[in-house]
């Protein structure tokens, strides 16, 4: 069983812990961590895009003009695709762009992204994260302490530590999470993932009965 040191917020080691193997302690597999943020990220496009053919395009419901005499190419619509105005070929349309991954895909592409992370010493559980009132400084000073110099995603167990995420939230490079929607885009994007003990145990018990 994998095992990480729990310090407190000025970074001092206060206790160590055991956490799940079949969590994070599991072989990464980067085949499925590569299929679950193809999905992630095709399921946050929205396909909006639309244009009009000719038969939505406004007007032209009469024969501009008669089909032989005039000396002109025959036209039954000013509305036709090759005329200003006139309808698009092929028009691009709303389209649905999500994937779906299966839930053990899903969870075992999780699980491979936290392993990975405590592969490369970049998971850190602090005890507990709190504030008496919302300060950006105490949570960059917490952070140097915790030695986080680059990105970092801030993990806790539930979303009623509000002074916690009004703390991080105008500091550039750091995000908020909550123990139950993790994602394996986040996971990856950022270089430091920083847990709370209560968020670990969180983590671990959605993973287990996912």
């Amino acid at each position: 069983m994998p095992k990480v040191q729990v310090v407190n917020m000025q970074g001092s080691p206060v206790e160590e812990i055991e956490l799940n193997e079949l969590i994070f302690g599991i072989e990464p597999n980067n085949s499925v961590m590569h299929s679950a943020v193809v999905a992630q990220l095709a399921n946050a496009r929205v396909g909006t895009q639309s244009a009009l053919t000719r038969s939505e395009v406004r007007g032209g419901g009469r024969k501009p003009w008669r089909q032989k005499g005039t000396g002109r190419a025959r036209a039954g619509t000013i509305r036709s695709p090759l005329w200003r105005g006139g309808g698009i070929v092929f028009a691009p349309k709303p389209r649905d762009y999500s994937k779906k991954l299966p839930k053990k895909v899903k969870r075992l592409a999780l699980c491979s992204a936290l392993s990975s992370k405590v592969i490369d010493n970049s998971l850190i559980v602090v005890d507990q994260i709190s504030f008496e009132k919302p300060k950006t400084k105490e949570m960059v000073k917490m952070l140097e302490a915790l030695k986080v110099s680059k990105k970092a995603m801030v993990v806790l167990e539930g979303c009623d530590e509000n002074n916690v995420m009004t703390s991080a939230r105008n500091i550039e490079g750091v995000i908020i999470s909550r123990a139950d929607t993790l994602n394996v885009v986040d996971l990856l994007k950022y270089d430091y993932v920083v847990f709370t003990k209560a968020a670990v145990m969180k983590t671990e018990e959605v993973l287990s009965n996912a």
